[in-house]
C-alpha cells in the first residue's frame, strides 16, 4: 500500500515512521525547514520526504499522489487538512483520505464530504464512556462510518486463554486484524510470530460487527 502523509510533526512522522516498518511504501510533506532536516535523520530510511506545501498540487503531485492508496492530514491546523484532503481526493483521485481534526466540531464538517476524521478529545471520550461499559475491551475510534473500528482489549493476567502462543496461529475473526502490543512501557508491533503474553493490551482493527467475537477469541470470555 502507499501512503501519503501531510504533516511531519509528531504524530506524523511517528505514523509515517510505523507504516514504512509495516512495510508499506510512505510519502511525507512538511513545509517546514527544521522539521525536513530532522525528518532527514530521524525517519527510517525508505520514507519519500517532500519539502513543500501538502495544500499545493504541485508537492502532491511530486509525493507521487496519482498512486496513492491513502492520504493522511495529520497537521495541528484544521483548515489545511481540510484543503489537503479535498485537493487529494478531487485532484488526484485518492481513494481513502484521513484527517486529524483539532477541533472536535469540525468533525461533521470533515465526515460530510467523505474524509475520516480523527479527533483526539472524541478518542479520549469514547474510551472514558467504553470504560465505564465494556469493562475489558475498549473501542478506540470508529471508521468507515461506523463499520469498522479500532478497539483496544486487555488480556488477562491470569488464565490467559492465548498467551504464549503467535499471533499467526490464533483464531481471529474474519475481518479482524491485531496491529500492536502496549507492554508495560512499550509499544510492540504486531507480526505473525509474535507472542501474547498475559497483560498485553492488544489494539486491534476490527469489523465492529465482529468485536464480540474478537474479545472472546482473546480473552475467553
Amino acid at each position: 500500500m502507499y501512503i501519503v502523509v501531510n504533516g511531519g510533526g509528531k504524530v506524523g512522522s511517528h505514523l509515517a515512521q510505523l507504516m514504512v516498518e509495516s512495510g508499506h511504501d510512505v510519502a511525507i510533506i512538511e513545509k517546514r525547514d527544521e522539521i525536513v532536516d530532522k525528518l532527514a535523520t530521524e525517519l527510517v530510511s525508505g520514507a519519500l520526504i517532500i519539502h513543500g506545501d501538502g495544500c499545493d498540487a504541485m508537492y502532491q503531485e511530486d509525493a507521487g499522489m496519482a498512486r496513492a492508496d491513502v492520504f493522511v492530514a495529520s497537521t495541528g491546523d484544521d483548515d489545511d487538512n481540510l484543503v489537503a484532503c479535498q485537493l487529494a481526493r478531487v485532484a488526484f483521485g485518492v481513494p481513502r483520505t484521513v484527517a486529524r481534526v483539532n477541533n472536535p466540531k469540525n468533525e461533521r464538517i470533515f465526515n460530510a464530504l467523505g474524509i475520516e476524521a480523527i479527533s483526539s478529545t472524541t478518542i479520549i471520550a469514547r474510551m472514558i464512556e467504553e470504560e465505564a461499559t465494556v469493562g475489558d475491551m475498549r473501542t478506540l475510534i470508529s471508521l468507515r462510518k461506523g463499520n469498522m473500528a479500532i478497539v483496544e482489549i486487555e488480556l488477562p493476567v491470569d488464565r490467559c486463554v492465548v498467551c504464549n502462543k503467535k499471533v499467526a496461529e490464533l483464531p481471529l475473526p474474519v475481518d479482524c486484524v491485531l496491529i500492536a502490543l502496549v507492554r508495560e512501557d512499550e509499544v510492540v508491533t504486531v507480526h505473525g510470530d509474535t507472542e501474547l503474553h498475559p497483560g498485553d493490551v492488544v489494539i486491534a482493527f476490527t469489523a465492529v460487527e465482529h468485536e464480540r467475537t474478537l474479545k472472546k477469541a482473546l480473552t475467553g470470555e
